[in-house]
């Protein structure tokens, strides 16, 4: 019995803010005009209103999927959540009036990906059959507006980058076709170089960690040490190229890091869909939307090449 991806779906929410205007509403420090943009190629991110959570997000998500069905178990995988307690799953099943077990699941931007690698392992099992993967995706809530030099920009830069997303995955089992591989590695030395630190235990109440950090070089040189290996040991394998995929979904997080991954790899440029310019970083909804902005469907192949803070990493092919 394999797992098959049987529905996806994207959430974004109607509220949006450019480059420019992020600039804008910066306080204090005031950085050069266009550097957002220049840097990472994201013209603009999507904002969710002030009172959507990041269940409300997920839940939005859910109602696109063609035919959600009836989950035997909900995962909420999502850097973004709720509260710290409960998990942010039950919010989401009791939205969505399900009565299934539910959890979460949370690692950055690889988390949504997490997520459906748990649910392919608990259907190879036999302990579920339908399992609905969503993430709800709000980092908005964590941008740092008042800035007091150049280096604190630099620090809380990731934020500017960052946008509100959500996103659903229907896992079901199947005798045929579905997930025929998948790979997963870390550098947890590195977890450093990127974090929210508020709320946990280490900074449980301090405003001043409520706020995205992040050391752009570190994190840039943190994977470039992970290498491509990953990745190409896939394609070796399986016997596969990337031409024998319908889309090839990439965590994007800057157009000069997406340029150079999609040349290391070989990745040819009419496999990718490129969702960054005008949707910005959708955290663990990214490789999703990019599924749903392409329309893949029965009969596809596709690729989902992780990339999330920590650092971690992530490859999964399938067949739909």
């Amino acid at each position: 019995m394999k797992a098959r991806i049987a529905g996806v779906a994207a959430y974004l929410p109607e509220r949006s803010m450019t480059s420019d205007e992020v600039e804008s509403r910066i306080e204090g420090y005031v950085p050069y005009r266009g550097v957002i943009e220049r840097m990472t190629g994201i013209r603009r991110r999507h904002l969710a209103a002030d009172d959507e959570q990041a269940s409300d997000l997920a839940v939005a998500a859910v109602r696109r999927l063609p035919e959600p069905g009836e989950p035997d178990l909900l995962i909420f995988a999502s850097a973004s959540q709720d509260m710290v307690e409960p998990a942010t799953a039950h919010m989401v099943a009791a939205k969505l009036g399900l009565s299934c077990p539910v959890f979460d699941v949370k690692n950055a931007c690889n988390s949504l990906l997490n997520g459906i690698q748990v649910a392919e392992a608990l259907i190879r099992t036999g302990a579920h059959r339908t399992v609905l993967v969503c993430s709800g995706e709000l980092p908005s809530r964590a941008v740092r507006w008042r800035v007091e030099s150049r280096a604190q920009f630099a620090d809380a830069f990731a934020g500017y980058t960052l946008s509100d997303a959500g996103a659903a995955v229907l896992v079901t089992a199947d005798p045929g076709r579905g997930i025929f591989y998948r790979a997963f590695a870390a550098d947890s030395t590195a977890w450093s170089a990127g974090t929210l630190p508020g709320g946990g235990s280490a900074h449980p109440r301090d405003p001043e960690y409520t706020y995205f950090r992040g050391d752009g070089r570190r994190l840039k040189e943190a994977f470039e040490l992970a290498g491509p290996d990953l990745f190409l040991t896939a394609l070796k394998r399986t016997g596969l190229t990337w031409d024998d995929f319908s889309v090839v979904a990439v965590h994007q997080v800057a157009m000069p890091y997406l340029d150079v991954l999609a040349q290391a790899l070989g990745i040819p440029g009419d496999r990718l869909v490129v969702t960054l310019p005008e949707h910005g970083n959708c955290a663990s909804a990214t490789l999703p939307l990019q599924l749903a902005a392409a329309g893949a469907g029965p009969g596809d192949r596709v690729a989902l090449l992780g990339l999330g803070g920590g650092i971690s990493l992530g490859v999964l092919f399938a067949d739909l």
